[in-house]
């Protein structure tokens, strides 16, 4: 097998040839279709680690391989299913089989279309590889071999052989041998000859093109001498006469050749030469008797791996049905691998190929084996031991059926499926590269062979459905090329170049996919890559130029295309598809020069080009990836965006380029008037190294208004937003809006803005103008952001003399103008102090604050003059104590004026600090914003370890003190509470709630589970009492609740409950009491009472406006009553429920008869419903079997007449009939009427067996059933078949106008089918039990019989009535 290269990032090559020098010395087709060219491609194995892992699906090395009389030995049933050792190595789908009809020699068209899977859709490959083969038609063979058909009679080609000669053979016997240059060279054979030996089934050409090998249809073969044209053997006896040759192969030994015949065995042929006597030897490798093979390979090594250690065993694969073999020819006979396929299509082909693949550096021999949509790939190693090691890869998962597999390259493979479809896949990424229709071909299939109807189809079903798709012999490849042969043509396809495959696309002006194709050949992820070599720097270049070749002209067809006429949309649209691509792939070809230079001056003559180019740069300047404009292309771009008035973009551009070569102060300019306030920064800093301008520019906009009490505009914010970002970044050494300042500047930098901010006046003070003007503007603007941007500058002040000093000089700025100002409000001066306090409390603080300030803040926040902004001086004080704070005030004095001014979080913070827990409690309920946190806070200490005991005392003893308030306050809450940590002491809160409601709202939020408490019931230790109490508040506050609430209490005692619901008359309440207890009849009393009381309130009662709600609770209280009964009436005697009910009406007299008749209606309908049942089942039994036995076929014991004797056919010339019995006699018609064995039965004719009936020829037709019954027991057949057939000129059978009627066939039959209850059958006993009543009536199953002849089933003494399924019939 001749192995294909594979330039895809190729780093070592076995050969010295460049891929140029092999195409010059190939023939140009498309130039001159006389010649074709053989190009040797597969000079180099690719060394590129493969992607897939050896381990991963290796097959288990087996210790002792088989022997191949083992194999031979096995048995090969189809049917039998193989099991792999590992199931998930084959996962293989089940098809279903399926019958093709093909052409014997030919079809345009193979396999049913209806029938392909279509499992998943591939992407359309044209528009990501191009056009990956290219494809001829070699007119000078193709028109020889049909000058050949009618000339020479040589007949259609058959087969085809290619190495550096193509040998065509054809149904008469000729192979015709051409050249290089399509010239015929060699007419071997002749066709006297071909009729002898029948058409040429098989061709093969040796390594070095000297010998070639033609198999015949008749099963012999020649050997041909292709120097001289001479015949060296013809060789008859190589295998068994009578089987077609299906493959003939040679190996790398020229003296060795594999054979395969239609039988499905397989030989090899060792060539000698002795005494110059050329002779053959056969011995038999494969035997079809023990599986059919269809399909060899012998692997082919190419010179250059002629010492690879593999080579040595002379490797064989081949494919029966339901395996694969690899045997080692040399040095003996073995048997290496023995592969199952699994349950496949029968119709599908196997196939079969080599090549040498490069995996892990090593090259090694791969073998693609397929049968139907599944491609498995197994690397064939030899180990250290010398013995071979198989591992299977990655399978190939397809959506349609192969005829045909072959390697084109190591990494590129060839698929042609059951609808004659080319499909180029890539090995490693399971890619579909390209895929192409060659129906116009016309294939040649090798159908005829498969059949060996040259010897007469003697051959398997199997195979004969295999060889419907078989096309074996008529693709073959060679030296990167595959030759397909049709019924009048030859056609060579081939691996484009990657250049032909770019040219053809711009041929077809796909130019975007011509420019995707190259970059994916620049990038080294192109597949299927033929024509680039050298190392990747060199590749790189090669396609660069060729890109930038198809810019250009990219480029100038964008320009020749634009629309001249419509709206400006219109070209912008074109030119918004055409100019990003150049755009792009100008940049990653990092080939700016080209773009700012050709392109754009080409692009700029037309002016909207030349904007859709500019905008197109946008994204690459923001994202960095363009940098190093030149000056031109840079101001036009300003210039572009400005006119268009995208300013934001400008000011996001501007940002990202380097501006130095541009005019600083125009931009800055442009950036104030249209408010670009980053990108005027941004030119600042980058541009002239100026970092304070900016911020005096801002504050000259914000500080006026602030000033004079105003409120900033939404752009005057953002101006002031702007500022602050700034000066944060650039005490933190960051460049704003993005990246570092130079590390050599950011100490200046530094200083240079501290000097800044803390100016005595601004650099144009006006005399009203106070001090420090910049920290007040920002303190104005934003304290709590501008004191955060100051404790961040701070934290990188670390043994920095003169920043230490900085620091202490901005605090002193800043207490001077908060703290001596009253503009500020309350929360601005917290934030200042809580900046201070933390300071104050690092360790290495280095800052001197008065305290005396800290006091005169504490003042001023806990004035309890000001009401004002309770709520945020509240925070703010709490925010300074937290910080650390607390150490600057005396603790007493702080609660003191904290309890004054209500700040009651002030007071918990500092209780807690205290440990006084019972204080917080007071904070909480005199909280009005936080008082419902109480419970929280009171469970909190309760429950979570830490605090100690007598703390946990005083918390409940203050809880116990509030209970009154807690409850009012939540008494959900405080219900759980007590249950969860007091449950003993519930009797002592309740003495403590004298107000009944709040008592009544406590006990329900304990008691009452539906209020949402989440307490263990059971585990209160409550007594009755107590529940019992809550029922009675239960009556006075809410009674409509009360059997509500009673159906989910549990702990109450009835009797006192029953007296508290009398006491306050709630009738209803007690009937459920009473009912409940078990006092039936007294509940049922009271609600009787009741509702006669209401129904005499209705007859009191004139109002109409009253008479619906009366009615209402009449009838509501009628339900109620009757509900109570209902319920109870199960659990009472006979005497309770008729009393008062049923005991004076006459109900109670027919109350036994109606149950009566309702318990005998159950028991009827469910035996009528039984017995229909099985009644259908015994019927649709019969019936199927006795039509089964209606229709069986008669078996004939032998083929003459029983009464004349002589052969049934001797009358043939005579209109007579052959009467068949199921007895097994055979009659003819005029012989049994001469016996007179007819029967006449209304008119019809009907037949009886003569040896049969003969002691009773002359009875009646019952007579003549029971003989007929005898003679089928006396016959060999023993199944349910009728006993005589009407003869096929009898009428209809007509039915009787009364009852149908049963002939003597269906009698016996149903006479069978009784046998085989082995008892009587349901259906007999109630045909019997009809009969039984009407005496006269006709007997449908058995005949008109006469009495005597009838006994009762009944009188049987064994007779047994079992109700069991109907037994299934024995054939």
């Amino acid at each position: 097998m001749e192995n294909e290269p594979d330039h895809e990032n190729v780093e070592q090559s076995l050969c010295a040839k460049t891929t140029e020098e092999e195409l010059n010395k190939s023939f140009n087709l498309e130039a001159s279709l006389s010649k074709f060219s053989y190009i040797d491609l597969d000079k180099e194995l690719e060394f590129k680690n493969d992607l897939i892992d050896d381990k991963e699906f290796d097959i288990p090395q087996v210790d002792t391989p088989p022997t191949l009389e083992s194999i031979l030995n096995e048995t090969d049933d189809e049917d039998e299913s193989f099991v792999l050792e590992d199931p998930t190595l084959l996962n293989i789908d089940t098809i279903d089989s399926h019958s093709y009809d093909t052409s014997s020699v030919a079809s345009s068209d193979s396999g049913d279309r209806t029938n392909l899977k279509r499992k998943k859709k591939l992407p359309d490959s044209f528009s990501l590889h191009g056009s990956v083969m290219r494809h001829s038609l070699l007119k000078g063979i193709s028109a020889q071999i049909v000058s050949a058909a009618d000339k020479v009679d040589a007949g259609l080609p058959t087969a085809i052989a290619v190495s550096s000669l193509i040998a065509v053979g054809t149904s008469h016997g000729l192979a015709l041998i051409f050249d290089q240059n399509q010239a015929l060279r060699l007419c071997l054979g002749s066709t006297s000859v071909g009729g002898q030996y029948g058409a040429i089934s098989a061709l093969s050409i040796n390594n070095d093109c000297s010998r070639l090998l033609c198999g015949f249809a008749k099963g012999q073969i020649t050997m041909w001498d292709l120097a001289s044209g001479k015949l060296l053997r013809s060789i008859t006896d190589a295998h068994p006469p009578g089987t077609a040759i299906l493959h003939i192969k040679f190996t790398d030994d020229p003296t060795l050749a594999i054979c395969n015949d239609s039988g499905g065995s397989v030989f090899e042929l060792t060539f000698k030469r002795v005494m110059g006597v050329r002779t053959c030897e056969s011995r038999c490798l494969f035997s079809g008797s023990k599986g059919e093979v269809c399909c060899i390979e012998p692997l082919h090594s190419k010179p250059e791996l002629k010492d690879h250690p593999i080579t040595q065993f002379s490797l064989l694969a081949m494919a029966s049905l339901t395996k694969i073999l690899v045997i080692g020819l040399k040095p003996s006979l073995k048997v290496w691998m023995t592969f199952p396929y699994g349950r496949m299509d029968p119709s599908s082909v196997p196939l079969l190929a080599w090549h040498f693949v490069a995996v892990h550096n090593y090259v090694n021999p791969m073998l693609a084996f397929c049968r139907g949509d599944v491609v498995h790939f197994l690397l064939v190693k030899r180990d250290e031991s010398g013995a071979i090691h198989v591992t299977k890869q990655k399978h190939l998962h397809l959506y349609y059926d192969l005829i045909n597999f072959t390697w084109i390259n190591s990494r590129t493979v060839v698929l042609l499926d059951s609808v004659e479809k080319l499909h180029v896949i890539d090995r490693q990424t399971q890619e579909e590269l390209e895929t192409v229709e060659i129906s116009e071909v016309q294939l040649v299939y090798n159908s005829s062979h498969f059949k060996s109807l040259a010897t007469g189809g003697n051959v398997s079903q199997a195979l004969a459905l295999v060889g419907e798709k078989a096309c074996y012999q008529s693709i073959s490849s060679y030296g990167g090329q595959i030759f397909y042969l049709g019924t009048k043509s030859v056609y060579v396809m081939m691996l484009r170049s990657w250049r032909e495959r770019v040219d053809h696309l711009l041929k077809q002006d796909c130019l975007t996919e011509a420019l995707a194709l190259a970059w994916s050949f620049h990038e080294g992820k192109a597949k299927a890559v033929v024509g680039l070599s050298g190392d990747a720097s060199k590749r790189k270049a090669v396609v660069a130029d060729r890109m930038v070749e198809i810019l250009f002209h990219y480029a100038d067809r964008a320009l020749k295309k634009c629309p001249d006429q419509g709206k400006i949309q219109v070209m912008e649209q074109h030119f918004q598809d055409m100019v990003p691509v150049i755009v792009d792939y100008c940049l990653l070809l990092q080939r700016k020069d080209l773009l700012f230079s050709q392109m754009y001056d080409k692009l700029s003559e037309n002016s909207v080009a030349k904007g859709v180019f500019l905008e197109c740069l946008e994204p690459y300047i923001l994202s960095d990836k363009l940098v190093g404009m030149t000056p031109q292309v840079m101001k036009d771009l300003i210039v572009h965006f400005q006119d268009k008035k995208l300013m934001e973009n400008v000011e996001a551009l501007i940002v990202h380029m380097d501006i130095t070569s541009l005019d600083i102060q125009q931009v800055v300019l442009m950036c104030w008037e249209n408010r670009l306030y980053d990108a005027m920064i941004y030119v600042y800093n980058r541009g002239m190294n100026e970092f304070i301008s900016p911020m005096e520019k801002l504050f000259r906009v914000i500080a006026p208004p602030l000033n004079a009490g105003r409120t900033l505009t939404d752009e005057q914010v953002v101006m002031g937003n702007k500022l602050l970002v700034y000066i944060s970044c650039c005490l933190a050494g960051r460049a704003y809006p993005l990246g570092d300042i130079p590390e050599d500047l950011v100490p200046l930098v530094k200083n240079q803005v501290f000097e800044f901010l803390i100016r005595l006046h601004s650099a144009e003070a006006s005399p009203e103008e106070e001090i420090y003007p910049y920290v007040r503007t920002l303190l104005h603007f934003d304290t709590r952001e501008f004191l955060n941007v100051l404790a961040l500058t701070f934290e990188d002040f670390k043994n920095d003399k003169q920043a230490v000093e900085y620091q202490q000089r901005i605090v002193d700025i800043l207490l001077k103008v908060m703290v001596e100002n009253s503009d500020f409000t309350p929360s601005q001066v917290g934030c200042l102090f809580t900046f201070l306090a933390r300071q104050l409390a690092k360790p290495d603080n280095t800052l001197f604050v008065n305290r005396t300030l800290f006091d005169q803040v504490l003042e001023f926040l806990c004035s309890p003059d000001d009401d004002s902004r309770h709520s945020e001086r509240q925070q703010v004080l709490l925010e300074l104590l937290q910080a650390g704070g607390i150490v600057q005030f005396e603790e007493s004095r702080l609660i003191r004026m904290a309890e004054k001014a209500e700040f009651y979080q002030i007071c918990e913070f500092m209780y807690e600090r205290e440990h006084q827990y019972d204080k917080i409690i007071d904070c909480y309920l005199r909280d009005p914003l936080r008082e419902e946190e109480v419970f929280n806070y009171i469970h909190n200490i309760l429950s979570i370890p830490g605090h100690s005991a007598e703390e946990k005392q005083s918390v409940w003893q203050k809880a116990m003190d509030h209970i009154e308030e807690l409850v009012s306050l939540r008494p959900c809450k405080a219900a759980e509470l007590v249950a969860t940590h007091f449950s003993e002491q519930i009797e002592t809160v309740i003495k403590k709630l004298q107000n009944q409601v709040l008592l009544f709202k406590f006990l329900r939020s304990l008691l009452d589970p539906r209020e949402g408490i989440h307490v263990n019931q059971e585990l209160l230790q409550m007594s009755p009492c107590v529940t019992e109490q809550f029922i009675e508040l239960l009556c006075q506050f809410s009674p409509n609740q009360v059997i509500e609430t009673l159906q989910v209490l549990e702990c109450y005692r009835l009797e006192e409950t029953i007296q508290i619901t009398q006491k306050y008359q709630l009738h209803e309440v007690t009937a459920y009491l009473l009912e409940k207890k078990g006092d039936i009849h007294g509940a049922f009393l009271i609600m009787l009472k009741r509702l006669q009381s209401k129904l005499q309130e209705i007859t009191h009662q004139d109002e109409k406006s009253k008479e619906d709600l009366s009615l209402k609770d009449v009838e509501d209280t009628m339900v109620e009553t009757i509900a109570l009964c209902q319920r109870n009436s199960h659990n009472l005697n006979q005497q309770q429920r008729e009393d008062p009910v049923y005991g004076k009406g006459k109900l109670g007299e027919i109350q036994g008869l109606i149950l009566g008749m309702l318990d005998t209606f159950n028991y009827e309908q469910t035996l009528l419903e039984t017995t229909t049942s099985l009644l259908n089942q015994d019927l649709h039994w019969s019936l199927c079997n006795l039509r089964a036995s209606v229709t069986r076929g008669l078996n004939p014991k032998q083929d003459y007449c029983s009464i004349c004797l002589q052969q049934y056919k001797r009358r043939q010339e005579m209109a007579d009939e052959i009467i068949v019995f199921s007895c097994g006699h055979l009659y003819h018609s005029f012989c049994l009427q001469n016996k007179e064995c007819t029967i006449e039965t209304e008119g019809q004719t009907r037949w009886t067996c003569y040896k049969c009936s003969s002691s009773n020829k002359g009875g009646k037709l019952s007579e003549n059933s029971s003989e007929i019954k005898k003679g089928k027991t006396t016959s060999s057949q023993v199944k349910m078949s009728p006993s005589c057939h009407p003869s096929k000129g009898d009428s209809t059978v007509k039915k009787a106008a009364s009852e149908p009627v049963l002939d003597p066939q269906q009698i016996q039959a149903f006479d069978q089918l009784c046998r085989l209850y082995r008892g009587s059958s349901r259906l007999a006993l109630l045909t019997e039990l009809s009969q039984n009543r009407s005496s006269e009536s006709y007997r449908p199953f058995s005949g008109s019989q006469s009495g005597s002849a009838f006994s009762s089933i009944f009188q049987n003494e064994n007779f047994q009535l079992q109700l069991i399924p109907p037994p299934v019939t024995e054939d």
